[in-house]
């Protein structure tokens, strides 16, 4: 069902310390739903997927993740975090790093499924004539295609990225977000960016954050709040890749 609610927070508050990162933010996340998470650096925005992924849990409000505990219901979760370290050196080629997005528990093999997942995935992404390619024979975008892959194998039925655009160059995020419509078609696509620009071509929706909830709708109606919690003007220009966003802040 298309308005079948995925993920739903009522009242989420949540400090570091004394200091608070997030304040009363209540939304639903839907079947379907193609999202931009979107606002100025530390305004909550990772910390927001992390408590929806039960990895945070918040000092107020609830969080219910496909009616269940966010711990329970991440398991029909494709998560892509910001920043993802490892050694391009280590001995793993493309189809092994993609499996391991179907662990489960130690000691259990891998099943015939898993693998067709994770071939279905590679293709998915364009990247199925690499799976014996060592990682450091990527480039930044094919990389970035690797992870989406990964995130996909366990075949989520939401899929959450946290600016998956950080690293590749303008051309290639054309191409992601377009590969992000197509899997639209079969689960909801939720990501941070601070990329304003793409939300008049591509995106659905967009949750405004900073702190607190400034916005949760069509994109229509999201530019005069984008402009309040950025607390200055913006306008977006969208004629082709990439995008850019002007306007004179407030002195």
């Amino acid at each position: 069902m298309k308005n079948e609610i995925l993920v739903d927070l009522k009242n989420i508050s949540f400090y570091y310390g004394e200091i608070p990162v997030l304040e009363d933010v209540s939304f639903s996340i839907k079947r379907n739903d193609f999202m931009a998470i979107i606002g100025p650096n530390g305004g909550g925005k990772t910390t927001l997927l992390r408590i929806m992924l039960g990895l945070l849990k918040p000092d107020s409000g609830t969080v219910r993740v496909f009616d269940k505990r966010p711990e329970e219901g991440r398991k029909s979760i494709g998560y892509l975090p910001q920043n993802i370290f490892f050694d391009l050196n280590f001995p793993i080629n493309v189809f092994d790093m993609v499996i391991m997005g179907r662990y489960r528990e130690p000691i259990k093999k891998y099943s015939e499924n898993d693998v067709k997942s994770v071939l279905n995935a590679l293709e998915t992404v364009g990247m199925l004539e690499y799976k014996n390619r060592h990682i450091s024979m990527l480039s930044a975008g094919q990389l970035q295609r690797i992870l989406i892959a990964r995130a996909i194998a366990r075949e989520p039925e939401l899929l959450l990225l946290d600016e998956p655009m950080s690293s590749v160059d303008p051309e290639t995020q054309k191409s992601i977000y377009e590969l992000f419509l197509e899997l639209n078609k079969k689960m909801a696509v939720v990501f941070v960016t601070h990329d304003i620009g793409a939300i008049s071509v591509y995106i659905d929706r967009v949750l405004c954050l900073n702190r607190k909830l400034f916005y949760h709708g069509p994109k229509e109606g999201s530019l005069g709040k984008l402009e309040e919690a950025y607390s200055c003007p913006v306008e977006i220009l969208a004629h082709g890749i990439p995008h850019r966003v002007l306007g004179r802040h407030k002195k």
